[in-house]
């Protein structure tokens, strides 16, 4: 089932999310939900929050940027292969000098900026079987995961941008919140006036 994404300003996306065990409800059909949700919007990942649910569960498939043709054919077959559900993650490292990538957001429909972040993390995660790994991400993977890691921490990319470039952004921000926009997806805007 495609469920609605949540748009910037909503209070959702701005809580903390809370760690999950294998008891939580109908998990399975939340991340299958999620998947479908994800690829009709054509995004790469989508976090819990961004469906209006406060867990810290996200999924990443970053296999469209496999076929950028800038890409060493290690990291293009890294990307081809990243499609994971993250539960109860967790960065225990982040190595590197920060290096800059053009990024957007669901949440966000049509704002793209540049935001720094650092090449390399070490990361603790569950897979869908609550099974615990620990993993070294580069490039590409370790920019996804982190943007996504971000939603679950209560973070949104645009809080990453320097003080002009949010100025800039403000009123589109405001457009968006109150669903003056056009998405291709279904959203749910927080500030959207009812016609009465």
């Amino acid at each position: 089932m495609i469920l609605p994404i949540v748009a910037f300003g909503d209070p959702v996306l701005r809580k903390v999310a809370v760690e999950i065990n294998a008891d939580y409800p109908e998990l399975k059909t939340l991340i299958a939900n999620m998947k479908e949700t994800m690829y009709n919007a054509a995004g790469v990942g989508l976090a819990a929050p961004q469906i209006g649910k406060s867990i810290r569960l996200f999924l990443i498939d970053a296999s469209p940027f496999a076929d950028d043709e800038e890409l060493s054919e290690k990291d293009r077959d890294v990307l081809k292969n990243f499609n994971k559900v993250f539960i109860n993650a967790r960065i225990l490292k982040e190595e590197g000098t920060e290096w800059v990538f053009n990024e957007g957001c669901l949440s966000i429909p049509d704002v793209r900026e540049d935001v720094f972040r650092q090449p390399e993390i070490t990361i603790e995660y569950q897979d869908e079987e609550f099974k615990t790994h620990t993993e070294t991400l580069n490039g590409l993977a370790a920019r996804v995961f982190q943007h996504e890691y971000d939603h679950i921490d209560g973070i949104l990319f645009t809080d990453k941008l320097s003080t002009l470039k949010k100025r800039l952004i403000k009123k589109k921000l405001e457009h968006i919140s109150k669903g003056k926009i056009r998405a291709n997806y279904r959203m749910r805007f927080p500030n959207l006036k009812k016609k009465k």
